[in-house]
């Protein structure tokens, strides 16, 4: 959970660089939110009312960490584009996202295991 407040709390920091730990525990508990918030649409019959609140409250902060997880591997945050090529882009952006960040400093930062 404390992943996912700082990514929350970094609302719309594109600088810098975040660790594969750091973006996999916001997805991870962006996914339970997400899901969440479509069992209670379904209680209430909010017609999908907060799950996508919710959807759009996140959208920035779930570009701005897969930016700084780019950063991460010394990769522009243009790369994110790749996701636009069908099932390979897709495909692509996963592995770069599994990959362990650059050891020491790069263009981007310093290293955020130190």
């Amino acid at each position: 959970m404390e992943w996912y407040l700082k990514v929350v709390r970094n609302y719309a920091v594109f600088t810098g660089r975040a660790r594969r730990t750091e973006y996999w525990m916001f997805v991870l508990f962006n996914i339970l939110f997400a899901a969440l918030a479509s069992v209670l649409d379904w209680i209430l019959g909010t017609w999908n009312m907060l799950s996508g609140l919710y959807g759009l409250a996140m959208i920035v902060p779930s570009i701005a960490v897969a930016v700084r997880r780019l950063h991460d591997i010394n990769k522009t945050g243009f790369f994110l584009l790749v996701a636009l090529i069908p099932v390979v882009g897709f495909i692509w952006l996963l592995i770069l996202f599994l990959k362990e960040g650059d050891m020491g400093d790069n263009q981007y930062g310093t290293d955020p295991k130190l």
